[in-house]
């Protein structure tokens, strides 16, 4: 299966992206992770890479399609792989295409905002050891972690600042959904269920195109 995963943040694109990787047998692959690889082995373009992430700007859509495609020639993606985080444009949807990639699917979780805002909002995060809470759909006992530590929200998790994730993810992935829509390979699920209703949509949709 060749693969790409969209959804907006707070979708629970991580839960189901774990989900699909261990069913299908192939590898999860994030644009960060990506990135990170490159740069380690340093790859002619992990080295271009690496001079835009110190300078702390964007990496360019030509260094990161190439990434892209020197990560997918790797031998663990050879019977398939789930792309999350790319393409985020259409022009990189279009590059994707032209290096001669064929998807066999791109799965868009779909979630009302409200309940984003909801889901990312009431995020609540240990300072001791990490572990994520929600308020209410996770709360922790008597207010702390279970292992004693502090809980805070972070900044990025405010209703404000989730709400202008949101904005920035939809202006930029409107026209990319649009895009593999009238491709036909778009596969539009409904996130808002139970972890396990999602997988099995997932898969059902998947089925449906074989």
């Amino acid at each position: 299966m060749r693969l790409v995963l969209l959804g907006p943040p707070g979708a629970g694109k991580g839960t189901q992206a774990e989900l699909i990787k261990e069913h299908f047998s192939i590898p999860h692959i994030s644009t960060g992770d990506m990135l990170r690889e490159a740069r380690k082995n340093q790859t002619e373009l992990g080295r271009k890479a690496e001079k835009y992430m110190e300078a702390g700007q964007l990496v360019p859509d030509s260094v990161v399609i190439g990434i892209v495609k020197e990560r997918l020639s790797a031998p663990d993606c050879n019977k398939g792989f789930l792309l999350d985080g790319f393409p985020r444009t259409v022009k990189q949807a279009v590059a994707l295409e032209e290096s001669g990639v064929v998807l066999d699917g791109v799965i868009n979780i779909q979630v009302p905002r409200q309940l984003l805002i909801e889901r990312l909002s009431g995020r609540r995060i240990c300072r001791q050891c990490g572990k994520a809470w929600h308020v209410e759909f996770n709360p922790p006992p008597e207010g702390i972690c279970d292992c004693g530590g502090e809980l805070y929200q972070r900044s990025d998790d405010s209703s404000e600042t989730v709400s202008q994730r949101l904005d920035v993810y939809l202006e930029q992935t409107s026209p990319l959904v649009q895009w593999y829509e009238e491709k036909g390979l778009l596969q539009a699920i409904d996130g808002n269920q139970s972890i396990d209703e999602v997988f099995a949509a997932i898969l059902a949709a998947l089925e449906a195109r074989r």
